[in-house]
């Protein structure tokens, strides 16, 4: 076994959603430079047209999406295992944050958003991934998205939307246990404070500072730094791990 992050990624059709987002970004970049060929998917053509100019190799498309159109999942991951020559593995990141200070402001436009975006759209997405996958027989790895708040609850004004990544982790073992027989694994990234757009939009700044005190290592985390392990769950070297939930968040949650 070559003992490099990538190995076993090479050629390999990858599909990445959120990819023009802060981590979807890096993600995105660090498969390209694994050599596996991406389909990036991203509600924004014109970002995903940029960064496919911006990654290594070639063989990489996009597919301009809103994922909260769940008709549209089969259509995109068949496009994808066309354009791609296979579907080895499903990053997905999309999601929406919308915050409210109070619990007691939360709308259900704001409720029926994130939980149809984050969560039932996810599941969706997934399921016609993995069935594509058995139906190819050569098995497969999804990586999904969590956050730190799916254990903690959340924080500045975020309970839907850790509401959504509670169940993104439970649906994941659930994932795990299904598809584990077809050697397709089911793994999901928990990351902490990012520095990115998401993380900051209406955020209250002391909230933040907070949040920053109580981590160990005492900082934000940069994109680049939870690209890695994306990388690494889609590779030979976790061909045995599934139904996990692997926390990055410098040491903020700890069990």
């Amino acid at each position: 076994m070559t003992w490099d992050l990538g190995a076993g990624l090479e050629d390999r059709g990858v599909v990445v959603t959120g990819a023009t987002g802060g981590i979807g970004r890096e993600v995105a970049k660090a498969f390209a430079s694994a050599g596996a060929k991406l389909m990036l998917v991203d509600v924004d053509a014109a970002a995903c047209e940029q960064l496919i100019g911006d990654l290594e190799g070639s063989g990489h498309s996009y597919r301009a999406l809103d994922l909260s159109d769940v008709a549209a999942h089969d259509g995109l991951i068949e496009a994808a295992r066309v354009s791609l020559g296979e579907v080895y593995a499903l990053v997905h990141l999309a999601a929406v944050l919308r915050r409210q200070a109070d619990v007691s402001d939360v709308t259900e436009g704001d409720w029926d958003l994130q939980v149809d975006t984050n969560l039932k759209a996810t599941f969706f997405l997934c399921r016609a991934a993995a069935e594509t996958m058995v139906r190819q027989g050569s098995g497969g790895r999804v990586i999904t998205f969590t956050s730190q708040g799916w254990w903690t609850g959340g924080f500045g004004g975020s309970v839907v939307y850790n509401t959504t990544k509670g169940g993104i982790v439970t649906m994941t073992r659930g994932m795990a246990r299904t598809y584990g027989r077809h050697n397709i694994t089911f793994n999901s990234i928990a990351p902490a404070q990012v520095r990115t757009p998401m993380l900051l939009t209406d955020l209250d700044p002391k909230v933040l500072q907070a949040m920053t005190e109580a981590t160990p290592l005492g900082r934000v985390a940069e994109p680049a730094e939870i690209a890695g392990l994306a990388v690494f769950l889609s590779s030979r070297h976790a061909g045995f791990i599934t139904g996990a939930t692997v926390n990055i968040t410098g040491g903020f949650l700890m069990y």
